[in-house]
């Protein structure tokens, strides 16, 4: 309710002129707003241009409903982040099914339970990044938390844009084995290549995870007022729901796009057709254009927090 009407308000005062506040009182409290996101200090504004009784929309509504705000362009520009983190217990786990799942020993590893490998990077990664990472970075910088948080979950996109570019090397190895040994048309049939070729791409993804999930929570819950707190937690899962529909959204477009005219599609159920190297690429592609204007949001997002500069 308070950030809708500060919003509601602020709309509705645009035309007001603030260049003239007839009280000295008012004017004195009007600097004292914070310089962005001007536009919704005019909430604060009556008709006549004095300001408003601040029980109906105080200067703390205001700088609450900046701070919820500023939390948009780093939510959209982490969409890519979760679109590629839908794709580790989809399509990843349909490569795995193709290939040999047999180790040394003679034991089968069910494609599925490559995503442990996620969990295990995640375990061995927390402990190194506190230990060395940590201390090396705040040497170089100077600062308690050693880089950013937002450096931090801008990491963790590189290394998930690494973890596409991977998987869609290890696609094309596994198309090309497939054809060398007349496979393309035997779906059924066992391709001669080690399930262990995945483990990288899944390993880079626990990486991520380790950098970018965990300071995207830490960085919802930071960044906004503490009566908004749940509120910022329901923006970082949502993150993850949001991504998991454009994924959906995407792959039946490309499906319905690319299976036109009798050809075979991106995502055919015969995946030695498939391509599922082109959707990686795709997902590289967007990622890296979604990581540069996260960059670009990035440099110029204001801290609530000394912790967070």
């Amino acid at each position: 309710m308070r950030i809708g009407r500060v919003i509601v308000r602020a709309i509705r005062n645009q035309h007001n002129n603030t260049s003239a506040i007839p009280s000295e009182e008012d004017a004195c409290q009007w600097r004292q707003c914070s310089k962005h996101l001007k536009l919704l200090n005019k909430a604060l504004l009556a008709p006549d241009g004095s300001l408003v009784d601040q029980n109906v929309c105080s200067f703390n509504d205001a700088e609450d409903t900046k701070a919820l705000l500023k939390l948009v362009p780093i939510w959209i520009t982490s969409l890519e982040y979760a679109i590629i983190f839908a794709q580790t217990s989809t399509f990843f786990t349909k490569q795995g099914a193709t290939l040999d799942i047999k180790n040394v020993s003679g034991f089968k590893v069910p494609a599925a339970t490559l995503q442990t490998f996620i969990q295990i990077a995640i375990v061995i990664f927390i402990p190194v990044y506190d230990s060395i990472i940590v201390p090396i970075s705040r040497r170089l910088t100077g600062k308690t938390y050693g880089i950013t948080m937002l450096q931090r979950i801008g990491s963790g996109m590189v290394f998930s844009i690494i973890s596409m570019v991977t998987a869609a090397l290890v696609e094309m190895k596994r198309l090309a084995t497939a054809k060398d040994h007349r496979l393309i048309d035997l779906p059924k049939v066992t391709i001669p290549m080690s399930i262990w070729w995945l483990a990288p791409q899944y390993i880079l993804c626990g990486v991520a995870d380790v950098l970018t999930i965990v300071e995207l929570q830490e960085f919802c819950y930071d960044q906004v007022p503490k009566e908004l707190r749940s509120l910022g937690i329901s923006i970082y899962l949502s993150i993850f729901g949001i991504g998991s529909f454009i994924s959906t959204f995407l792959i039946s477009t490309i499906n319905k796009t690319t299976s036109e005219d009798g050809q075979e599609s991106w995502f055919s159920n015969n995946l030695n057709r498939a391509h599922l190297d082109y959707f990686y690429w795709l997902l590289a592609g967007l990622s890296a254009l979604g990581f540069t204007v996260y960059l670009y949001f990035a440099r110029s997002y204001i801290y609530n927090r000394e912790s967070a500069i």
